[in-house]
């Protein structure tokens, strides 16, 4: 495939700056060690004058409102390696690319089942693990251009937003993109940080540069990465198959259980990828997922919060139970009744608990061969992002991580899209299970 050529790089800033301090949540701190997100919008339409320009000046006028992405994360040192960490609202500002790669049109990025090596050069670095964000840009966005299409892709730190924020900021700036007013969006962002009734803020933690390098979880092209030979495969479901899926599941388990249509496929992945493994009948394998725990704090938190609002869970069963008659409605069940179980006060404990015994995500530990890490969500507005030339035609990412799976809505109403990394070999021996892939629509 063609090579990208960058054609210029900027530095885009708020109109102003408030030099505002926003003190982290346990919540955004535990992904102080993963990789950045990487998201990006495929379009059937080539640029025209004067677009790169009013991209730049749409997105300058939308970090008025999100001025933690065009700042800078802040480590303060406190006292025998204990830190605390914060957003400088600074308008150090956002990385802008405008890029170009010749002979590659939007179907060379649409059609293949495999998402095709180029596309990861698709998306701006801004360093390898999160608490780069010291030093670099917290959001970089490149637009590149295809023969006959716009790729957009966005790279922000974990640490400063979740997926729902990070698509929250995404649609404000196609809003301001195509609208006549370049001073209003309909859903402004709520900045301010939650924390419960006195806990002492900023959170202070163990942190220190040994653990930093030990830790670090690096770019996309480790060593161990490169041994294992990882691709990333998408597999589309329809919403009649879905429905199908999950009527089957709600079948065959206790009635006062309902599980979900994606609790349902996401299950039904899972025992797919055990199979395609081969795994050892008592070798124990796990499916971590993220749940939004917003909502489910009382009182709940107002839409619009701008921040992380996740937390891992995970289901843990052995490969023999999980493949048995009846096993994956039993997996099915394990991760909506251990999802219910997150109440208010749950969620709680779970913050408080962290203060005293701070857990920082690091994927090396986790990207094994028996974990399956969910991430991402189907409720995501990904198709609303009209810039003024039309809805995408397609979402990807690039977050080349052993056993990520990550969920967006597909191109048509009630549809699933997956985007799953692994191992070359097993992507093809999921691709040849009948029992999974009767499911699967591609």
């Amino acid at each position: 495939m063609g090579v990208v050529r960058v054609l210029s790089t900027d530095t885009i800033k708020a109109p102003k700056s408030n030099d505002k301090k926003i003190h982290l949540t346990p919540w955004d701190l535990q992904f102080l060690y993963t990789p950045s997100n990487k998201k990006g919008l495929l379009y059937h339409h080539p640029l025209v004058a004067n677009q790169i320009q009013h991209l730049k000046y749409s997105l300058s006028s939308v970090l008025e409102f999100f001025q933690p992405l065009a700042g800078r994360l802040k480590i303060t040192e406190h006292r025998d390696n204990i830190i605390s960490c914060s957003i400088i609202c600074n308008n150090a500002g956002v990385l802008f690319i405008h890029a170009a790669v010749e002979n590659i049109c939007v179907a060379d990025i649409l059609e293949p089942i495999y998402v095709p090596s180029i596309v990861s050069s698709f998306f701006p670095f801004i360093g390898a693990s999160n608490y780069e964000g010291t030093s670099q840009p917290l959001l970089a966005v490149q637009v590149t251009e295809l023969v006959d299409g716009i790729f957009i892709g966005c790279n922000v730190n974990h640490v400063v937003v979740d997926g729902n924020s990070l698509w929250h900021f995404i649609n404000s700036w196609s809003e301001i993109s195509r609208s006549s007013c370049h001073r209003q969006i309909s859903k402004p962002p709520i900045l301010e940080r939650w924390f419960p009734n006195d806990i002492q803020h900023p959170v202070q933690f163990a942190y220190t540069m040994e653990s930093q390098k030990n830790h670090s979880d690096g770019s996309n092209s480790s060593p161990s990465d490169n041994e294992l030979n990882l691709s990333e495969r998408l597999f589309h479901f329809k919403k009649e198959k879905i429905l199908q899926l999950k009527s089957k599941f709600n079948t065959h388990i206790d009635s006062t259980i309902k599980v979900s249509s994606l609790q349902a496929l996401l299950t039904h992945v899972w025992s797919s990828f055990v199979r395609s493994k081969k795994f050892d009948p008592q070798e124990e394998v796990h499916n971590m997922f993220l749940i939004g725990v917003g909502p489910r704090l009382h009182p709940p938190l107002l839409e619009g919060y701008f921040g992380n609002t996740i937390i891992t869970c995970t289901v843990t069963m052995k490969a023999g139970e999980l493949l048995k008659e009846g096993g994956v409605c039993d997996g099915a069940c394990e991760m909506n009744k251990l999802i219910a179980s997150y109440s208010n006060e749950k969620i709680k404990n779970h913050y408080e608990s962290w203060l005293k015994n701070p857990n920082i995500i690091r994927l090396n530990d986790i990207s094994n061969n028996n974990f399956l890490v969910i991430s991402s969500s189907p409720h995501f507005d990904v198709y609303g992002n009209d810039f003024g030339w039309g809805k995408p035609v397609a979402v990807r990412c690039s977050n080349k991580v052993n056993g990520l799976v990550t969920v967006f809505a597909g191109a048509e109403e009630g549809s699933i899209d997956l985007q799953l990394c692994l191992p070359y070999n097993v992507l093809e021996r999921m691709g040849n299970d009948l029992q999974f892939m009767n499911v699967v629509s591609n």
